[in-house]
């Protein structure tokens, strides 16, 4: 065993786990102690202080059991340097419009939004939008932080992910290998804030994209089947965060409605504990929740990882949901015969790939499907 594998590793049963359902939760993956001083840096913050490049978060990863645990099961990946510091507030339900469009206080499931990551994200208007289809679209792409640039790879999100991730326009969706969301403080009762997921889900979002490109090339938000605004959402200009063929997979007799009568699948409130870690694929269906019934703030780091093999010369650095592109939208140089944008289209539509470790179980599983 080589150094970089060397630690705690997957059991078979958790790698079948991870296959089926998308993710795996690692409990005490991350020590008391380095907990606890990413709890102390939290306190201590200045107000407007940017946190996620500190020592005290991106060791939740470089020296926990983390590490050792993805370089096994994914293979190697860069270092984190960077993190997306989660602290939810205790809060009640809003009245404002959410990104899919519904008043906060209309969302089921503590106001899941259940998304695909790596989606350019503008404040959606909180006003009932007027005029026609095309009219809300255009007057909608004008409003991100760079003004009004027309439908461009240039458009940028006020979360700073480009609205397309190539000049060709083919690719609406940043994209990595693994998300890791690491645990501070009790999350063990629904309605904490906690990170909500789709079971599952990526099986289904791995078959769309497939069909997205095999139709013609184009991947992600308005390829295929996926366009980017709901027009019959309350205020006629919510984000679709997952395409309609992959939602309604998701929904039964059981979901819960929005006041229209419209159906919205049923996500799992990941439960953990301060020191335990959820570890998934980048194409699970996830969310953040509404923390309605904490008794403090809710605390979860969350991480980015890419195989440092889909581009070896690029560096990630941990928190980026779209690493062919710089953090804040600048196009990379890349040599000739490498178009990065393609090879993330393949990592994409063939998940697996990307998981070194886990070509055994993938292959186990997949004939079990097929018997």
């Amino acid at each position: 065993m080589n150094e970089r594998t060397q630690g705690r590793t997957l059991t078979l049963e958790e790698k079948r786990t991870l296959y089926r359902d998308g993710y795996i939760i690692l409990k005490k993956a991350v020590s008391p102690e380095l907990v606890q001083a990413a709890l102390d840096r939290i306190k201590s913050a200045k107000k407007g202080e940017f946190l996620g490049g500190t020592t005290e978060m991106t060791n939740l990863v470089n020296q926990s059991d983390i590490t050792p645990v993805l370089h096994e099961a994914m293979g190697y990946f860069d270092p984190p340097v960077a993190s997306q510091v989660g602290v939810r507030k205790v809060s009640e339900p809003g009245d404002y419009f959410n990104n899919v469009g519904y008043r906060d206080k209309h969302m089921p499931y503590y106001g899941a939004e259940s998304h695909v990551d790596g989606s350019m994200t503008i404040m959606v208007p909180q006003e009932v939008q007027e005029g026609s289809e095309q009219e809300i679209y255009d007057r909608y792409i004008a409003t991100g932080p760079k003004g009004d640039l027309g439908r461009s790879p240039d458009v940028m999100g006020h979360n700073f992910v480009p609205m397309f991730e190539d000049p060709e326009m083919s690719l609406g969706l940043g994209s990595f290998t693994a998300f890791v969301f690491v645990c501070l403080n009790d999350q063990t009762r629904e309605g904490c804030g906690q990170t909500a997921l789709l079971p599952g889900a990526h099986h289904a979002v791995e078959k769309f994209f497939r069909q997205q490109r095999d139709t013609n090339g184009c991947v992600g938000v308005e390829g295929p089947g996926w366009p980017r605004l709901d027009h019959q959402a309350e205020n006629r200009c919510g984000l679709v965060y997952l395409p309609e063929e992959v939602r309604e997979q998701f929904i039964d007799e059981t979901s819960e409605s929005t006041p229209d009568g419209r159906k919205w699948p049923r996500p799992t409130q990941i439960l953990m504990e301060p020191g335990d870690a959820c570890i998934t694929v980048y194409q699970i269906p996830h969310s953040g929740t509404r923390n309605q019934h904490g008794t403090e703030s809710r605390k979860t780091i969350i991480f980015r990882i890419r195989n440092k093999a889909r581009q070896p010369d690029v560096m990630v650095n941990g928190v980026s949901d779209h690493p062919d592109r710089g953090q804040m939208g600048e196009w990379l140089e890349f040599e000739d015969g490498n178009n990065p944008w393609e090879k993330s289209k393949d990592a994409m539509c063939n998940m697996w790939d990307e998981w070194e470790g886990m070509t055994d179980v993938v292959k186990e599983m997949q004939v079990g499907k097929t018997a």
